[in-house]
């Protein structure tokens, strides 16, 4: 693999990190006939929030005229490691990454580091490991404004629950962190519990939950998929709550419009995608670009 590398530097064709060939080389092979080809691994495309954001990594790797080889976790991290092995045998340029768990994707990241590969984060950071770049909104605000909302609607004191995303997943604990900034203190949380950021999980947690707290007023999922899923629930136990999801997808906003759900925290995860392949080609050019990039948040509602 080392020599396979160092072949490549010589030829100029290499392009892999600031720290690999020098900027001049990456600049010189930038211009060059030399294909440039992108990795990226996404955690799951089971999801439409997930799927919007590879759509933006290919349209926008389109408009740059670079190849992008896209590998679907499925929520699995074990495939995700496999999957980045394999791109990184495939000598690719630059690695993206939206990782299943956070801590999970560090051996990953660490192998792309000593392969000379940089590596973009999306959405969910790394645990350990060099990243070159991350592109995420705010979590934590975004999780203190779903708890200032709740309040704004039901007043503070009010008995909420929580559905939470994947164990280990960085989203996971900074929209639980946020919420629970202003939650612990100006609300009543009565239970909190994973769905893995699932739809069908999140009828099933909210079912148990729902038949454990009988008084309960409000719902925040972190992320549409599971509230959703609280929809679902809420009206099978005939209960009118106030839910809020995260993310802005095509499916939440439908339910807003609809009346089952009362808001979310919107993302913008195509223009995670496009921004994530212009960091890309920025550091195959040897340019510098910033440690954290953060992408905004709007509350949508009807």
């Amino acid at each position: 693999m080392l020599k396979k590398i160092a072949l490549a530097c010589m030829v100029g064709a290499a392009l892999l990190s600031v720290s690999g060939c020098g900027s001049s080389d990456k600049k010189d092979a930038a211009k060059s006939d030399k294909k440039v080809t992108i990795g990226f691994s996404v955690s799951t495309q089971n999801n439409p929030f997930f799927v919007t954001m590879a759509n933006g990594i290919k349209e926008q790797a389109k408009k740059a005229g670079v190849d992008v080889k896209i590998v679907d976790a499925q929520n699995d991290p074990a495939k995700q490691a496999n999957d980045i092995a394999d791109l990184i045998q495939g000598n690719i340029n630059v690695l993206i990454v939206n990782p299943v768990d956070s801590a999970a994707i560090s051996n990953s990241v660490v192998a792309a580091n000593k392969a000379k590969i940089p590596v973009i984060t999306v959405d969910r950071s790394s645990d350990k490991g060099e990243v070159t770049s991350h592109i995420a909104s705010n979590n934590v605000k975004g999780g203190e404004m779903a708890a200032d909302y709740i309040i704004s609607k039901v007043g503070e004191g009010a008995p909420v629950l929580e559905l939470e995303g994947i164990p280990g997943a960085s989203a996971t604990r900074e929209r639980g962190q946020g919420f629970h900034n202003i939650a612990d203190k100006k609300l009543k949380v009565l239970a909190k519990q994973s769905a893995d950021f699932d739809r069908s999980k999140g009828l099933t947690v909210a079912e148990n939950m729902l038949q454990a707290n009988g008084d309960v007023k409000a719902i925040f999922a972190q992320n549409d998929e599971m509230a959703l899923g609280a929809i679902g629930a809420a009206k099978s136990a005939g209960k009118k709550l106030l839910i809020i999801g995260f993310d802005g997808t095509d499916d939440g906003l439908k339910a807003i419009k609809d009346g089952d759900m009362a808001a979310t925290i919107a993302q913008q995860p195509d223009k995670m995608g496009e921004i994530a392949i212009e960091v890309a080609m920025k550091i195959i050019k040897g340019e510098t670009v910033e440690k954290n990039i953060a992408v905004d948040l709007k509350l949508v509602e009807k």
